[in-house]
């Protein structure tokens, strides 16, 4: 993909939007598992209900390298289904390679042209070398750690040279040589706000995948006031918000509110009964075994679960008005 289809995307759905699929199979929905491929049915359903939405995905390589080849099954049909079914949109491996000259030639061959990724994130800490070899393929874009949302970037990224600049700094200004706007990103963390306008001094035109808004604590509004070029240059990457089921601790608390309300409880004063309490959590028990052998979506079982609440309270309050 050439960088000028992903600006005409961004502006277009008005959207920098970035969504992660950082799938792991401990926590997708437990009823997905029955599924040939679950990993890639819970990326489908992901895809299919944030299309509208995103410009880009970014698929962490670690979760499905760790399934053995089954996970890099998995990844390549989520890829292809992407190219395929909405070829307008960017994908980045995040894989964070970055190894001497021939190894960082097979890694761009693995990602770019077997996985056919539009890009692919790199550690360039090993030199030119290690990041030259990704640059070397026609619309693709090489994705370079620049500054990281971890707290481990204080070990080393943080760090001052001789000269009292910061070693990421020194690292991306030399780095910005070796390619170009088109062909090159850099990742920077959204929780180090203090550092993306001398990034931004440094590399005004190039585009920024930027992590950490959310679960990390990242502020989206001082990301667009320091980050935004003429082009928007930023994309806004969610992973943990979205590539997980809702807690189990959710879930239970749900299904106690939702098993207390059936049992009695009524917005007019009613007073639940516990042996109803009772037979309304075997009532839902029941509900959700027949929810999971009929794999329904966790959406759809939450709005169910909703209605039951709704037809609980009004049928109890009817009671109370009738009694009255």
């Amino acid at each position: 993909m050439k960088l000028e289809d992903l600006i005409i995307q961004i502006k277009n759905k008005d959207s920098f939007l970035c969504i992660g699929l950082d799938t792991d199979i401990n926590k997708i929905p437990k009823y997905l598992l029955n599924e040939d491929d679950p990993i890639f049915s819970f990326n489908k359903s992901i895809i299919d209900h944030t299309n509208k939405y995103c410009v880009a995905y970014k698929i962490n390589t670690a979760f499905y390298e760790s399934l053995g080849a089954k996970g890099w099954v998995s990844m390549k049909k989520t890829v292809d289904y992407i190219n395929n079914q909405f070829p307008e949109i960017f994908t980045i491996a995040d894989a964070k390679r970055g190894d001497i000259g021939n190894t960082s030639k097979m890694y761009a061959q693995s990602f770019f042209v077997e996985m056919n990724f539009d890009s692919v994130t790199i550690n360039p800490y090993m030199g030119s070398d290690s990041v030259k070899p990704f640059l070397e393929f026609e619309n693709k874009i090489a994705v370079l750690l620049g500054l990281t949302s971890n707290t481990g970037a204080n070990d080393i990224q943080l760090k001052t040279t001789s000269n009292d600049n910061f070693i990421f700094m020194e690292m991306i200004k030399l780095s910005k040589e070796w390619g170009d706007k088109n062909n090159m990103m850099y990742v920077v963390g959204a929780t180090k706000p203090g550092h993306i306008e001398k990034i931004r001094s440094l590399i005004p035109n190039h585009f920024l995948l930027m992590p950490g808004v959310g679960a990390q604590g990242g502020d989206l509004n001082e990301i667009c006031k320091y980050a935004l070029n003429d082009n928007i240059g930023i994309i806004v990457n969610s992973s943990r918000s979205i590539s997980a089921q809702p807690s189990d601790d959710f879930s239970f608390v749900f299904s106690v509110l939702t098993a207390v309300i059936v049992g009695g409880t009524s917005i007019m004063g009613g007073k639940g009964a516990i042996w109803r309490t009772v037979a309304a959590a075997f009532f839902l028990a029941f509900m959700n075994n027949g929810f999971n052998l009929l794999q329904v979506d966790p959406l759809w079982q939450r709005i169910i679960l909703g209605l039951v609440i709704v037809i609980a309270v009004a049928l109890d309050s009817w009671s109370q008005r009738k009694n009255v």
